[in-house]
């Protein structure tokens, strides 16, 4: 089962195209969604967080005050990584879980959505790379009427992430999200065409005999570490 890592930036529209791709029946694996599930009352992951952070970081409910925990890590490098220690390996536990049950459904395609794909350096294990882009200006201009702050302030955010035009260096496929929704939809359907045909039927017997997929999924990350070194 061949897996798509789907990547972008702030205000590129990434979550429009996840959309579009569920649309045609491709599971997605969001790692927002998980990141949030990981600190869930009760879980590990939010027990760790009170024993680095207090008490103080929870609503009256007992759940995670996210607002609150933003403040503490706040212009706090060591406090931030503290955090990512924490959430990081929770989450890509649980990518590898979804991963795996998709698989032992014979799925023949699967998508993870990490925004910091290239950053956090999982894009190694991607079989395929899709980064969705827009010009900086459209980016800027997107994140300015989304949140309503003013242009230094949406730059200010645009300029602490890795720049879109950087992650481009490590995609198999392109989606450029500058243009109308309808324009979007246009490009999700070729894409989903070309990796339903790239996928072939090999999946299938990859899912019957497993070690053909661990054979082929080795390879693959040969492939791409090797190009990324050239």
């Amino acid at each position: 089962m061949p897996i798509i890592g789907l990547t972008g930036g702030i205000a590129t529209g990434k979550s429009t195209v996840s959309s579009l791709l569920k649309s045609y029946g491709i599971p997605v694996i969001d790692a927002d969604v998980l990141a949030r599930e990981v600190v869930t009352p009760g879980t590990n992951g939010l027990k760790k967080i009170i024993a680095e952070f207090g008490r103080e970081v929870l609503l009256t409910d007992g759940s995670l005050n996210r607002a609150r925990l933003g403040e503490v890590i706040f212009n706090d490098e060591a406090k931030r990584k503290k955090l990512n220690r924490i959430i990081h390996p929770a989450v890509q536990r649980a990518m590898l879980w979804n991963v795996f049950k998709l698989w032992l459904r014979g799925e023949r395609l699967c998508v993870l959505d990490v925004p910091l794909l290239i950053e956090a350096g999982l894009w190694k294990w991607m079989g395929w790379i899709v980064v969705v882009y827009c010009s900086s200006q459209v980016q800027l201009t997107r994140l300015m009427e989304r949140d309503g702050s003013t242009e230094s302030a949406a730059s200010s955010r645009l300029n602490a992430q890795m720049p879109i035009s950087q992650k481009l260096a490590y995609a198999d496929y392109v989606l450029d999200n500058s243009g109308t929704i309808k324009d979007s939809e246009i490009q999700v359907g070729s894409l989903v065409k070309r990796l339903r045909r790239q996928a072939g039927w090999y999946w299938i017997a990859s899912w019957l005999i497993p070690p053909l997929g661990l054979l082929s999924a080795t390879s693959t990350l040969m492939f791409r570490a090797i190009r990324r070194r050239v």
